[in-house]
């Protein structure tokens, strides 16, 4: 069984959300009811990064980790693109 770290991005304000879970699919429902105090306020959220590992303690230590602002640094840099092209994308939508 794999153990996830997930990055979620709220449809609402563009805030993330940093989590572990070994049921991405339900863990993501649960989101999307409202059933995490942390996000509940900030619903619909979208997947938009993930890892798999094997090992629940691996897995932990990188959701830790990517809650620090140089995992936070890390993370922005490994998404990079997708941040370019959904501000570009906003901004196109702006001018017209």
């Amino acid at each position: 069984m794999f153990h996830y770290v997930y990055v979620l991005e709220s449809l609402q304000n563009n805030d993330l959300y940093i989590g572990c879970s070994d049921d991405l699919r339900k863990r993501l429902g649960e989101h999307n009811k409202g059933l995490n105090r942390s996000t509940k306020s900030k619903k619909p959220w979208k997947i938009i990064h993930y890892e798999a590992y094997l090992r629940k303690d691996d897995a932990l230590r990188r959701e830790h980790y990517l809650k620090t602002s140089q995992g936070s640094r890390l993370l922005k840099r490994m998404l990079k693109e997708y941040f370019y092209h959904k501000r570009n994308a906003t901004d196109r939508q702006g001018k017209y």
